[in-house]
């Protein structure tokens, strides 16, 4: 007996569904509220059960494996292809049950409870950074106009408590006080980033897998907390190159008639992992005091970006490889040919 395949398009409120009963060959589409998608599928025989790796998909795939469904996601980029006409939900349903099939296709590892909370205070502490931006440089500009020059950064923000004092004087006091709570809103962000910071801090010396990838030279307490959120299972990824791909750390190809031309680096994939490791290897190349012999004929061989990424690319390898093997980070280590 062969196992049914459902194509589920998950919305907030809304969700379509198509199948086909594999004994009848009957083509089914129902469309199901929050609470009706549960009790239909509670139901239902063990299935197959694709959907779109969209918003909330990683909770509905945990809380229908929880019912003996094998779940799988699907990146939305793979499912577009397969929509025939306009973009509906039954076309979507319809698409994301036609992708599920193919015996080639990719599919999205789903995040647990745990990924998906530490993911979540990646993503706060990001957009409190960007808020906090937005608010030094209008301090900037805005103490500029009256003639004070503050050092650059946020930690220009000391200077411009003692500029404000001076110019208590010559500005009106609403001016002088809604600045001071400018600066007040500015030091509230920055405290909250540094909690942020220490619940992570506390999560990573729980965490074996995360204090095993913090030796690597290059990786921090952010890119340690993000790699194990991200990857969660390393054997999800068959080998380290596959994870440096997946991250978007490996040249796009372009070529015909067997000719293949390397480009730039794809860029594909989780943009914020990828970012914090490139950034950590630019850290290691412009700051180590005593860079390997292999590090440094790549500097004197290739531009000082390339050799960053080229070093981004190895760390995200040797991430793969402590996770998969659960092993500690040894400097220096050299594969062999098995």
């Amino acid at each position: 007996m062969k196992t049914t395949t459902f194509g589920v398009d998950p919305a907030k409120r809304v969700f379509q569904v198509h199948w086909v009963d594999m004994e009848t060959g009957e083509i089914g589409r129902r469309q199901f509220k929050r609470d009706q998608l549960v009790q239909f599928f509670s139901n239902c025989t063990p299935a197959l059960i694709a959907m779109e790796a969209c918003g909330s998909a990683h909770f509905w795939a945990r809380k229908l494996s929880a019912l003996g469904h094998q779940v799988r996601l699907i990146a939305p980029s793979f499912v577009r292809p397969f929509v025939k006409r306009n973009k509906t939900d039954a076309a979507d349903a319809h698409a994301i049950w036609e992708a599920a099939q193919r015996p080639e296709m990719r599919f999205v590892a789903v995040k647990s409870e745990a990924q998906q909370s530490v993911l979540t205070l990646h993503r706060v502490r990001e957009q409190l950074i960007k808020m906090r931006h937005m608010q030094i440089n209008q301090m900037h500009g805005l103490l500029y106009e009256f003639g004070a020059a503050v050092r650059a950064g946020a930690h220009g923000m000391s200077d411009a408590a003692r500029l404000l004092g001076e110019l208590a004087d010559t500005l009106p006091a609403m001016v002088i006080e809604t600045l001071r709570e400018q600066l007040k809103r500015i030091e509230g962000l920055t405290q909250d980033i540094k909690q942020i910071e220490l619940r992570l801090e506390a999560w990573r010396r729980e965490d074996q897998s995360a204090q095993r990838i913090s030796a690597i030279p290059g990786v921090g307490l952010l890119t340690a907390s993000a790699a194990i959120a991200t990857i969660g299972e390393a054997g999800t990824f068959r080998s380290g190159r596959e994870l440096a791909a997946f991250l978007g750390l490996v040249p796009r190809q372009s070529g015909t008639g067997g000719r293949v031309k390397l480009l730039g680096i794809s860029k594909r994939g989780d943009v914020y992992l990828r970012t914090l490791l490139i950034h950590g290897a630019r850290s290691v190349l412009a700051h180590c005091k005593r860079l390997t012999e292999s590090q440094q004929r790549l500097l004197a061989r290739r531009p000082f970006n390339v050799a960053v990424v080229a070093l981004a690319n190895k760390m995200a390898r040797t991430i793969w490889a402590l996770l998969a093997h659960a092993r500690a980070y040894q400097p220096g280590y050299a594969a062999r040919a098995a």
